[in-house]
């Protein structure tokens, strides 16, 4: 039996049945990840650990991109 996790990101609800760590997460929704910081749990988290870190339920991410202007 798969077991439904629910997680925050940027403050929407979302559920999954699947293990997504955060590289997948920001693939799936189409960031550019050279164009981002990610908050997972209130914590700046480096880029280096994005491939290993699975979302656990209830897990809070926040995503803010990066955008040029002039």
């Amino acid at each position: 039996m798969t077991q439904m996790k629910t997680f925050f990101l940027n403050n929407e609800k979302y559920t999954t049945e699947h293990d997504i760590n955060l590289h997948d997460l920001i693939t799936y929704f189409d960031y550019n990840e050279s164009l981002l910081v990610l908050e997972y749990n209130q914590v700046i988290f480096d880029k280096s650990h994005w491939k290993t870190t699975f979302i656990n339920n209830f897990d809070e991410i926040e995503i803010v991109t990066i955008v040029g202007g002039g």
